[in-house]
């Protein structure tokens, strides 16, 4: 497939609520979307950075400034499928985020062209999924019992509590105290503790966690081989696990048992499906984090999935968790589960009016 023009759009996508974790506040959504145009036709990307350099050292600026530069030429200069994009970009260094959003906006097009489906060629075995949701870190724990009720009243099969030093024990103890141990529960610390905090996080274990998810730096694997000893839940990684090779180096090290796997962080789908068949043949489930994306970005993570090996629930929770008004038709939960898009590529289209009424800026890359 030829590529004739990368149009990357940047919008600001307002979010219901504000959604606190342990780097920081979102208010409203900076997003890049990257549109891939060919002869044949067209397809879409996300871009999964934030504004800022905190969950990730990427950001959208910066991104932005990448793909222009450095990632965009070599793709338009010869012909190119989606499986290629990681071997013909393998020269620059980082910026997953980057290549994620450009090979998935290749990787749809592609599909479209052919009409195939993302989760039938990912290797997709459900119609639906599971959804969990992530629930903030609040102002006191009044409110946040009142979020989690109104959560579970939706619908949603796993509930997943942002904590931070200060705020981790006695919150879960007031979830599980209210709402009882059947509740699928699990929290993400994002980093946000040391293997000094071992002992505090010990206490997590009485309340029958499903995981703790990246307690400890990103950098830190010898650090979590030590933290899984200690703790009794177990322990997921997310931030730390940025490609197959990392996975499996964290398995064979025993730094968890469980990964998270986020498309965007790892550079791409297709990485993503190797990480989960490494998953898979190590006996290690995985499940599908979020990036508080779009429908656009929904859509693949629904499809990432429906892969035998995600067996538990994800991240991928509907349009309205986030977003009054979705760039896509939006997402509904319907008895706990996201339907898979079955359409060519993603199998869903951003809304016209709504991608002008948000869009801030828009550049056209050609050769």
């Amino acid at each position: 497939m030829q590529l004739e023009a990368l149009e990357l759009r940047r919008v600001a996508l307002p979010m219901v609520t504000p959604f606190r974790t342990s780097f920081g506040v979102e208010q409203e959504r900076d997003v890049l979307f990257v549109r891939a145009i060919t002869a044949d036709g067209e397809g879409w990307g996300e871009c999964v950075t934030s504004k800022s350099p905190s969950y990730s050292s990427e950001y959208t600026d910066a991104a932005l400034l990448t793909i222009r530069r450095f990632i965009a030429p070599p793709l338009l200069a010869a012909p190119i499928t989606a499986i290629e994009v990681g071997e013909r970009l393998s020269s620059i260094r980082g910026h997953r985020m980057s290549k994620a959003a450009v090979e998935m906006a290749i990787l749809d097009a592609e599909l479209r062209s052919t009409g195939q489906s993302f989760a039938r060629f990912l290797g997709g075995v459900r119609d639906s999924v599971d959804c969990g949701v992530s629930v903030g870190i609040e102002d006191d724990i009044g409110r946040l019992i009142d979020v989690v009720d109104r959560f579970i009243g939706e619908g949603y099969k796993r509930i997943k509590l942002k904590i931070e030093p200060g705020w981790d024990i006695e919150p879960v103890r007031a979830v599980r105290d209210k709402f009882g141990h059947d509740l699928l529960l699990q929290v993400d610390a994002n980093a946000a503790y040391t293997l000094a905090d071992a002992r505090h996080l010990s206490g997590l274990d009485e309340f029958g966690l499903l995981l703790i998810e990246q307690p400890l730096p990103e950098e830190d694997i010898a650090g979590h081989v030590e933290l899984a000893r200690t703790v009794k839940t177990p322990i997921c990684l997310d931030e730390s696990i940025t490609s197959a090779g990392i996975a499996a180096d964290a398995i064979a090290r025993r730094a968890c048992s469980i990964i998270n796997i986020k498309a965007g962080r790892v550079g791409g789908y297709i990485e993503a499906r190797r990480i989960h068949d490494l998953c898979k043949a190590h006996g290690v489930p995985v499940w599908c984090g979020g990036m508080l994306e779009s429908g656009l970005g929904r859509a693949a993570n629904v499809a990432l999935a429906s892969l035998p090996n995600f067996t538990l629930p994800g991240d991928t929770s509907a349009s309205d968790r986030y977003y009054a008004k979705d760039v896509t038709e939006p997402f509904v939960l319907e008895d706990g589960q996201l339907k898979v898009p079955t359409g060519p590529g993603l199998g869903v289209e951003p809304l016209p009016e709504v991608l002008e009424e948000i869009t801030r800026d828009v550049v056209t890359i050609r050769l």
